[in-house]
């Protein structure tokens, strides 16, 4: 049987509000001639993400993008990714990489085990999985269990530190990201906090104003299949750090490094058999306002909600006064950014998703209507 061209795909996997989906943006820029198709997920009503992608694609009749809004990504009841990654392989000629995004409560443990199964191992291999981190967030221990008594606020911190900890164990590459106000010592201080919880981890890569080189992302072929007469396998990795290994001196030795001729890892499909479904805990719900919003206004709202909520991440487009503007807003817990730049089409109406865990939508609902004057539903 004549050998088909396996289609390499990167997994970019990360916690709620890492910068995935901007990380993604200065990719898609800098492909050079990859024609890529793109797997957005997004847990929530409405794709924001997507939307995002569409614009830094601008028409690119070479990339094509996939949203997959409700619900994980190849999780046991998403019945579009398996069909989606087959009608790729047969258009195998025009398509050079796939790159996925799972939501931000998502285990790439899923992608990585449907690639493994009889309805793809021929068509696809694994490249990398980047998992992506706030690195602020990180330093200011917001992924640290609450060791105190058990309360909502301490399953609040457990849930979050589980699954943080967990994206960053099935990780080939961790991406140090909003790291532009951070000096030396504190990407050493990140750094070591990585390696305690994942000391597996094989690179770290920094991404100064969310761009990373993307000889960093693409092409590591770091999952190097080998062939036998009936299926594939995946050969074990030589060495890869331990909790013992010490922190560089200087993270410039972090940049432009080469991944060709490394040993490539071990990722059979024993290695999911800890496969998590969604905790029930995490909601996700989008609210909506007819009213003009005063973006200074709505965001000490966001922070306020923040501070009694629990809230993680919100995002959206938001209506002005001027009819013929709407504002982009992404939220990290009570760090607001209101991008007053990114002017879209007119919209009738603002619309916000909130992520959180045990969210009492209408709590945030009347907390926000009361905080901006204005009727929130």
């Amino acid at each position: 049987m004549e050998y088909q061209r396996m289609i390499p795909v990167t997994i970019v996997t990360g916690f709620l509000g890492s910068g995935k989906t901007t990380l993604l943006g200065s990719l898609i820029k800098s492909r050079q001639t990859r024609r890529l198709a793109l797997l957005i997920n997004e847990f929530g009503e409405v794709s924001i993400d997507g939307a995002l992608i569409n614009d830094s694609v601008g028409g690119d009749e070479h990339v094509r993008i996939h949203d997959f809004p409700y619900g994980l990504i190849a999780y046991g009841d998403d019945e579009h990714f398996i069909p989606t990654l087959q009608a790729i392989a047969k258009r195998r000629a025009n398509v050079d990489h796939v790159l996925i995004e799972t939501s931000g409560l998502a285990l790439p443990t899923a992608v990585m085990e449907l690639l493994q199964s009889p309805e793809l191992a021929k068509d696809f291999i694994l490249d990398a999985t980047l998992a992506v981190v706030d690195t602020p967030l990180l330093l200011s221990d917001q992924f640290d269990r609450d060791l105190s008594a058990d309360s909502p606020q301490a399953a609040v911190a457990d849930s979050v530190a589980t699954l943080f900890e967990q994206q960053l164990e099935y990780a080939d590459v961790v991406v140090l990201n909003k790291i532009d106000s951070l000096d030396e010592d504190a990407l050493l201080l990140a750094e070591q906090r990585v390696r305690e919880r994942a000391p597996n981890v094989r690179f770290l890569e920094l991404a100064y104003n969310a761009q990373l080189d993307i000889r960093l992302a693409l092409g590591l072929r770091l999952h190097q299949p080998t062939f036998t007469a009936h299926n594939h396998r995946f050969t074990p990795l030589a060495a890869v750090p331990d909790s013992g290994t010490p922190t560089l001196g200087s993270h410039t030795k972090l940049n432009g490094h080469v991944h060709s001729g490394l040993a490539v890892h071990s990722h059979g499909l024993a290695t999911h058999k800890h496969f998590h479904e969604q905790d029930p805990g995490w909601l996700s719900f989008v609210l909506r306002s007819q009213e003009p919003q005063q973006p200074e206004t709505l965001k000490q709202a966001l922070i306020e909600v923040a501070k009694v909520e629990p809230l993680l991440r919100s995002k959206g487009f938001i209506r002005l006064v001027d009819p013929d503007q709407s504002v982009l807003v992404q939220a990290v817990r009570t760090r607001v950014a209101i991008s007053t730049d990114t002017i879209k089409q007119s919209a009738k109406e603002s619309e916000l998703v909130f992520i959180g865990y045990h969210l009492n939508r209408n709590k945030v609902a009347a907390l926000l209507s009361r905080l901006t004057a204005t009727q929130w539903q």
